[in-house]
């Protein structure tokens, strides 16, 4: 039996984080449930072990269903008739597997018959089930959607739709049309009130929708005719159970093919607002994006870490001329590289993951109390932190999903070209990862302002000031000399106050903060267990090699020489 919880100590590591004690006890308010629940934990410890234990359970079902399940699902794909989607059989054994396991709503509170697990542990299971089928972890993840039900919702609504998909039913996010991919504020799927019946209606198309064919549906529509910015759109609740909405096609995708990704056609559907007017892009899609976005981080992690195990082990058991191909300097040094990229990835997952946990649990206290002035500072403080980390990690850690599947491919030669190896799968599945929920270049778009105004580089001065051993003085040194470049870069730029100049460099600026924040996490991951030392080491001489190129080029590079670049 296969457990993917039990074979990857590092998740463990990240589980037990310091930050986890304040997290918990915000999340459990100081154990109040446990007078309530038998299945509250009653101290720190208690909610630990639960944690560790549910997800050795998502462990065991990744490595003895949903992954065995996973080739097939690619194969066969959901199907679409009359309207309505099937999934296939493998998909609706993995269901079947989490429903029964109580894994869905894991976030979700206890009154809602959740497990009200911080977002760590939640995000740990994704990561896990990503390794799996990063397909189903598109469905299984989708439940997320019940958190922004939960933080924009009515209590009225919260009863009758949370407990529901803690039993097991499916979401999606019907935000994308034709016409409206990144730039959601043209949305013009049409929400009309209706005096007579008390509700509202729905008509238009959405393209590109995850698991479309869902049993409950947060959708943004434009309900303020006449408009055609932001300020017009409001979000809706949909209930499956009301008709109104079919699917007109299934898309067919390169890869993650497990997931159906449908064109919807809504006509008169039946839908509840949710929340108020006007907001619904401006603030309840932009929080459901960055959970969404947090979602992706830990598919991405999930793929790397299958895109490593996958290229270890057919490097580890090919042989040419003689020798096992692992032994070759050209192999190995990609090997090392992948296994750093898939550490750096998985402690920026869980770091960003952690202030989203402290911002989210404050924010949620306030609603029942006001906050104390150290508590608003600590929310600012995480929040701002949280608004950080997410572009920059969502960004790369998809970036290097991709390099490690293409690797990995590289690594089986001709045979990884073919589809009797998962590498295959793995690499037509990371491709989307860079893509949906705001391209790369989207991220670096809400990144660079995190760059300008000293945001990273002040969380990176907080990283350096922390105490490190003796033995992995070298790699601080290194990463003081990769900060101090960075830290100069951004002036370099920022001193000609010219915006097309620090746009055109963005992407670059954004690169090096991010290999001083990666290689400072591995640094702390070492410090407190010395398995992580070689993809600390690996990674800060890789990360410092890359910020050396980016300072040749931008001190290279002029103002004029940006008209070589437009059409």
């Amino acid at each position: 039996m296969a457990n993917f919880y039990l074979d990857n100590p590092s998740l463990k590591h990240h589980l037990q984080h310091p930050l986890m004690k304040r997290i918990v006890e915000l999340k459990e308010r100081n154990y109040a449930d446990k007078d309530n629940f038998d299945y509250a934990p009653v101290d720190f410890e208690d909610a630990m072990d639960s944690y560790d234990k549910v997800l050795e359970i998502v462990g065991e079902i990744c490595g003895d269903i949903i992954w065995p399940n996973a080739e097939s699902v690619d194969h066969d794909g959901p199907t679409v008739e009359n309207g309505r989607v099937t999934y296939a059989k493998g998909t609706q054994q993995n269901l079947e597997a989490v429903r029964k396991a109580g894994l869905m709503g894991i976030a979700m509170p206890r009154r809602y018959n959740g497990l009200n697990f911080p977002i760590v542990p939640y995000i740990m299971a994704a990561d896990l089930v990503a390794r799996a089928d990063a397909g189903f972890e598109n469905l299984w993840g989708l439940q997320d959607c019940a958190e922004t039900l939960y933080e924009f919702g009515n209590e009225d609504q919260h009863k009758r739709f949370i407990p529901r998909v803690c039993a097991g039913e499916t979401m999606s996010m019907d935000l994308t049309e034709p016409d409206a991919g990144s730039d959601l504020q043209a949305v013009m799927l049409k929400a009309t009130y209706s005096e007579k019946d008390g509700c509202w209606y729905l008509n238009g198309v959405k393209r590109f929708i995850t698991n479309g064919d869902a049993d409950i549906h947060l959708v943004l529509a434009r309900s303020e005719e006449g408009t055609k910015d932001a300020r017009g759109l409001s979000m809706f609740v949909y209930d499956k159970r009301d008709g109104g909405v079919n699917v007109r096609r299934i898309e067919n995708k390169m890869g993650i093919k497990g997931s159906p990704t449908c064109e919807l056609v809504y006509k008169n559907a039946k839908a509840e607002l949710c929340g108020d007017r006007k907001l619904g892009l401006i603030k309840y899609v932009m929080g459901l994006m960055n959970g969404a976005r947090l979602g992706i981080m830990a598919q991405a992690v999930g793929i790397s870490e299958a895109a490593c195990r996958e290229g270890l082990a057919y490097a580890r058991e090919r042989k040419q001329f003689g020798k096992a191909i692992i032994e070759f300097p050209a192999v190995y040094e990609m090997l090392a590289l992948m296994r750093a990229k898939a550490d750096a990835s998985r402690s920026m997952l869980y770091e960003t993951a952690r202030f989203v946990d402290m911002y989210k649990a404050l924010d949620d206290i306030s609603k029942e109390r006001k906050l104390t002035p150290e508590e608003r500072t600590e929310m600012k403080y995480y929040g701002k932190l949280a608004d950080a980390f997410t572009p920059m990690g969502k960004g790369i850690t998809t970036e290097y999903a991709n390099q490690n599947a293409y690797d990995a491919i590289q690594i089986h030669g001709g045979s990884g070209f073919m589809k009797d190896y998962a590498c295959e799968r793995l690499y037509r599945d990371a491709r989307i990862t860079n893509i949906y929920e705001g391209t790369t270049q989207l991220q670096v778009v809400a990144a660079i302002r995190h760059v300008t105004t000293g945001t990273y580089l002040n969380r990176v001065r907080e990283y350096e000031a922390m105490t490190y051993k003796p033995e992995l003085e070298y790699l601080k040194k290194k990463l003081i000399a990769m900060t101090n470049a960075y830290e100069k870069l951004v002036a370099t730029i920022t001193e000609t106050k010219d915006g097309e100049h620090l746009d055109f460099h963005a992407r670059r600026l954004v690169e090096s903060a991010t290999h001083c924040v990666f290689g400072y996490l591995l640094l702390q991951d070492a410090n407190a267990d010395d398995s992580f030392r070689r993809s600390a080491e690996v990674y800060i001489n890789y990360g410092h090699a890359e910020i050396k190129k980016i300072e040749s080029y931008i001190n290279e590079f002029s103002v004029e020489d940006l008209g070589f670049y437009k059409a």
